[in-house]
């Protein structure tokens, strides 16, 4: 048999592999229940009728892609899904028409598909193909689209029987690393990746809308038994990789879209995002779904049309402008006001405002005239906006928008904001507006007082959680900053309102009620990190953390008195929509009416208020502005103040700023202050490593490089480079205190101050059990566990089999530095095979153990860090040859990147691939808080060179201190939610602390959402060497009786089902083909 299997030839593993795929796509979710491997029930006798179709009764899958080129990606969905089906049905085919016209592709499969056998039939919809470029005719491509797909399922109905029609709308979304492959014409050069991610989102939502109403019209195409039409619920969809094919990863994620909405109802429950486990068929639903076997839920109540009428009365009666001229931006009236500007995203540039509530194409469109702060239509009393409110004092305004267009059309005028634009696009808008401004003969630049408004970071709020280091409070308002800097000091005679980012948590309300009828899987792709947590969750309250440091950051931008520089310009922070109530109606439900049709951007209900509030704000002084914004109540328009009528600035508000706190003195020590209060210890010794407290650890060991030795940590010249300055290394030292010296040990202490172990000074006779050794490589780990196994068991100090250790392994920087002289014996292969001959000399002979596996650090800016002395320019590229001397953009540099990065992901494989989980009282956690490696900068933007030793290469006590705190907040955070990247910022109160809710040290056990960290099954506590460990899935939200079954089956699993599915195969090549187009089912390459 075994020579069988491996005669079989290689592609017969595409099936294997797309299973692995699929397994390791759903492992990584965080699903409740599901299973890869589905009862195979087929219906008792041969369905007669279409809505009782099992999958198992499915004998053929077929495809239909409209699209006239070529495209692989939703050919090798359909061979993935096939792998699917063969689970069920041994016996499945699939049968893919070559890619020729929708016509000819139609013909074939009518004529090749036999008229007996149960077919289902995927009808691609490509999504990504359409142009949304400005200009184009959207609404006619649309309902070409349309009246394509109703012809084809017409001809399909007509000369098919037994048939299930699935439409799926497909494609992959456009990125920043993918900006051109995103519509088959080309569109102008301004229009910006975001933009066309929104306009393709929301192509996307109107086709699903539109396909949804002609197929109710027909009936669902439904009126025989045998035949049926059903329209996936929600489109299957993934980010567009730079490649110009999807990854099998990719077509992974798609399939299990397409899967389960071809098991669940048309509701938004269906969605796939953010989960994973494949679902199966249950009792209450064992069906492929049609429309008429599905769950259908009563349609939304949609708001009733709008009063086209959204004008205010403006009842002010003095309306005149200064006597002369102002010279101090801080004495302006609102009639002193030429020029009106406005820079943001697709709020400011109105998407949507105009648009019906039944129109959600009418999101693409941009009605900058409608727009709250920078629209110009009609007048005040039809449409309320900024600039219509300040019409009302000077008449002879410039520089708003009128009716529809894009940034670059002349009606837009100074409306620089682009949909979909975040804060790194504001130094852009600012150079645009100034551009336009120069150039426009109406405006006298140098004498003209001007507002610019600026509103800024939604979409940074949407994207935030793809990259917390890039969109981080910090660097959001760095970039605000910057473009408020070229304002500054080129724009004279200019109030800039600075409106602060609004409070964006209630919207999620939105999309919690479905009776509303909200697109929510839509607004799930233009807002994931706003819409996707649930309620409660860890993601929730970061969101909410985040959101609110936005604002924080804003205030105190402007609060440092940056812009106030000179009398001509100043900043003002309208605060307006720092706390937002969201508009309900009487029943308590949402308000619709106040957003576009996409439940996302605002309509003209909520820009009429909008206006209306930044109006009061810029009449409100500074430190009694308002700062909510009630949909739900009216906002009575204020009047400029008889004795103050001018805009309020922080001087005529008499206003001080909050004074900055003083320049703390340098610091003479490197140590943390500790508030945690509860610092005790099990009440009783603990068992489980998933109850392990900070407190119950009684010995701490680390394993590593010269990191971990603390090579150079306090030398001041290159001659103590050598010195190993153990005691302060950040995860075994122990010098001192924690008030002095920080490292994790030092926290222990706190804990338990009999902890033992750690290194003391730099003498070899007081290193503990810090057994790491400079110059190491991954090879050398095995040796020194023994070496730890023999310290631990011949010291006196350890009960080595009921005291729990604290062991921290770091390691890999010299494999990588070294690997392009010895690409062999330093491969990833090579690296993740020493690490786990290390680990399981730990699991097998180490009692009552937690491994801190620290993620190699990612390398590559390490270039970035240099100072002209003999130790960074001579030693450093000695030490990292492999990264430091290849050039910029080179091959070399561009392999060692991947590398570094193939290293991390082996290593996440590793430890979670339930390798070491067979033991209740052993873990091992990856602390990632390196993964993405953020070199320290200074204030004018160079690199930090307080936190590296003498050779630019090795860290000194500060940056020691800092990777304790990474390291040890990494502990405190659960598995799927720890920080990523390393915060080198100077903080003694950075170090967190166990919370009553979780006193215990996370693993991956025990960061299951409502898991109490105990084990339902007794494990033995040690496990003979050489014992091996069964491999199981990586979500601990696999089903106790799959976790059961896995674990007993373990390997054997592997080899019997993949005999089985070949034995199978090979039965079914036997048999032959029945028709000559009929094809054999291929995966995708692993």
């Amino acid at each position: 048999m075994m020579l069988s299997i491996i005669e079989i030839k290689m592609e017969k593993f595409c099936f294997c592999a797309q299973i692995v795929i699929l397994t390791l796509v759903a492992c990584t979710s965080s699903v409740q229940s599901g299973s890869l491997f589905c009862a195979q029930s087929s219906s008792p006798q041969t369905p007669t009728s279409v809505h009782s179709l099992r999958p198992a009764d499915v004998s053929v899958i077929s495809a239909l892609v409209l699209s006239d080129l070529e495209r692989s990606d939703e050919i090798k969905a359909l061979n993935t899904l096939s792998e699917i089906f063969f689970t069920f049905n041994p016996d499945v085919s699939s049968f893919v028409p070559e890619q020729r016209s929708i016509m000819d592709q139609t013909e074939s499969i009518t004529q090749s598909l036999s008229s007996t056998q149960w077919k289902l039939l995927l009808f691609f919809v490509p999504v990504d193909e359409p142009c949304a470029c400005e200009g184009q005719d959207i609404k006619a491509t649309l309902n070409e689209t349309v009246n394509r797909v109703e012809n084809e399922l017409s001809r399909l109905h007509k000369q098919l029987k037994h048939t299930l029609v699935h439409v799926v709308l497909w494609g992959r979304l456009p990125t920043s690393k993918s900006p051109s492959r995103v519509c088959q014409c080309q569109c102008e050069e301004e229009y910006s990746t975001n933009r066309r991610r929104l306009d393709t989102v929301t192509l996307m939502a109107s086709l699903q809308e539109s396909l949804s109403a002609v197929l109710k019209s027909r009936g669902w195409f439904s009126e025989r038994e045998d035949f049926s039409v059903m329209l996936q619920s929600n489109a299957v969809h993934t980010d567009l990789s730079a490649s110009t094919e999807a990854s099998t990863r990719d077509i992974s994620k798609l399939v299990l879209q397409l899967w389960t909405n071809l098991l669940h109802p048309m509701t938004d429950k269906s969605e796939m995002e953010g989960r994973g486990l494949i679902p199966c068929p249950n009792e209450e639903r064992p069906y492929l779904r049609t429309q008429q076997n599905s769950l259908t839920e009563p349609e939304a109540d949609l708001p009733p049309l709008l009063d086209p009428v959204m004008g205010t009365e403006l009842t002010c009666e003095d309306r005149s402008p200064s006597p002369t001229v102002p010279t101090s931006v801080h004495y302006l009236r609102p009639a002193d006001i030429k020029v009106v500007a406005a820079m943001g995203d697709s709020l400011t540039a109105g998407n949507g405002v105009g648009a019906a509530q039944n129109n959600l194409l009418g999101v693409i469109t941009e009605y900058r005239g409608l727009s709250w702060s920078i629209g110009g239509d009609k007048n005040l009393s039809a449409v309320t906006t900024l600039p219509n409110i300040l019409k009302e004092f000077n008449p002879s305004l410039v520089g708003y928008s009128l009716q529809e267009g894009g940034e670059n059309s002349a009606q837009s005028f100074l409306n620089q904001a682009v949909p979909g634009a975040k804060s790194d696009d504001m130094v852009t808008q600012a150079r645009a507006v100034i551009s336009r401004m120069k150039s426009d003969s109406r405006i006298d630049f140098q004498n003209d007082w001007k507002v610019i408004t600026i509103f800024i970071g939604g979409n940074d709020m949407c994207d935030y959680c793809s990259d917390t280091v890039y969109f981080s409070p910090d660097n959001i308002v760095k970039r605000i900053r910057e473009a408020l800097d070229i304002l500054h000091s080129e724009v004279p005679r200019a109030l800039v309102n600075l409106v602060e980012l609004l409070y964006m948590v209630p919207l999620r309300r939105l999309h919690q009620d479905t009776s509303i009828g909200c697109p929510t899987w839509l607004v799930k792709m233009l807002c994931p990190c706003v819409i996707k947590p649930r309620d409660a969750s860890y993601e929730a309250q970061k969101l909410e953390d985040f959101n609110k440091a936005y604002q924080r950051a804003m205030v105190q931008l402007v609060e440092s008195g940056r812009y106030d520089t000179h009398e001509n310009f100043t900043v003002v922070l309208q605060p307006f929509f720092r706390n937002v109530i969201l508009p309900l109606l009487e029943d308590g439900r949402p308000d619709r009416s106040y957003f576009s049709p996409d439940c996302f951007h605002l309509g003209q209900k909520a820009h009429t208020l909008m206006a209306q509030a930044l109006w009061n704000n810029m009449l409100e002084p500074l430190g009694n502005k308002t700062d909510s914004q009630d949909f739900t109540s009216g906002i009575s328009m204020k009047c400029p103040d008889e004795s103050t009528p001018f805009l309020r600035t922080y001087v005529n508000s008499d206003y001080t700023y909050e004074t900055p706190p003083p320049t703390p003195s340098p610091p003479t020590n490197w140590g943390s202050d500790f508030s945690c209060e509860d610092t005790e210890p099990s009440e009783s010794v603990p068992t489980s490593v998933h109850r392990l407290r900070p407190g119950d650890i009684n010995v701490v060991a680390a394993l590593g490089d010269s990191l971990t030795a603390g090579l150079g940590a306090k030398a001041k010249n290159i001659l103590q480079l050598l010195n190993e300055e153990r005691g302060v290394s950040w995860s075994i030292g122990g010098d001192k205190t924690l008030e002095t010296v920080t490292t994790v040990p030092n926290i222990l202490k706190k804990f338990n101050p009999n902890v033992f172990g750690f290194s003391r000074g730099k003498s070899k006779l007081t290193k503990g059990f810090n057994v790491a050794v400079s110059g190491a490589k991954a090879s050398k780990i095995p040796e020194q566990v023994r070496d730890l196994i023999t310290a631990l068991n011949s010291s006196n100090k350890v009960n080595f089999e009921k005291d729990w250790k604290l062991v921290t392994l770091f390691i890999g920087g010299n494999d990588l530095c070294q690997y392009c002289h010895d690409r062999d014996s330093l491969s990833p292969q090579k690296y993740i095979g020493h690490i786990a001959e290390s680990l399981d000399i730990l699991y097998n002979e180490v009692p009552r153990v937690l491994v801190n596996f620290v993620q190699i650090l990612e390398i590559k800016d390490l270039r970035l860090v240099n100072r002209d002395t003999l130790g960074c320019s001579l030693v450093q590229e000695n030490l990292c040859p492999c990264f430091l001397k290849p050039g910029e953009n080179s091959p070399e540099l561009s392999e060692m990147r991947k590398i570094n990065r193939d290293l991390q992901t082996e290593t996440e494989r590793l430890v979670y691939g339930g390798r070491y989980d067979g033991r209740e009282d052993f873990a091992v956690v990856l602390q990632p808080f390196f993964e993405n490696s953020v070199i320290p900068m200074t204030a004018d933007g160079t690199p930090d060179l307080n936190f590296f030793s003498v050779d630019c290469f090795h860290f000194t006590e500060r940056g020691h201190a800092e990777m304790a705190i990474g390291l040890w907040n990494n502990m405190l955070e659960p598995v799927g939610s720890k920080q990523t990247y390393n915060n080198f910022t100077h903080d003694r109160s950075k170090i967190h602390c166990p919370t009553k809710e979780h006193p215990f040290i996370f693993t991956r056990v025990n960061s299951a959402s409502g898991d109490s960290g105990v084990s339902t099954t007794a494990v033995p506590t040690t496990v003979a060497p050489g014992t091996p460990v069964p491999l199981k899935c990586s979500s601990d939200s696999i089903p106790a009786w799959a976790a059961a079954i896995l674990a007993v089956a373990g390997l054997l699993i592997g080899w019997a089902v993949t005999w089985i599915f070949f034995y199978y195969r090979e039965r079914k090549n036997r048999k032959g083909s029945q028709d000559a187009h009929e094809t054999e089912m291929k995966g995708t390459s692993l």
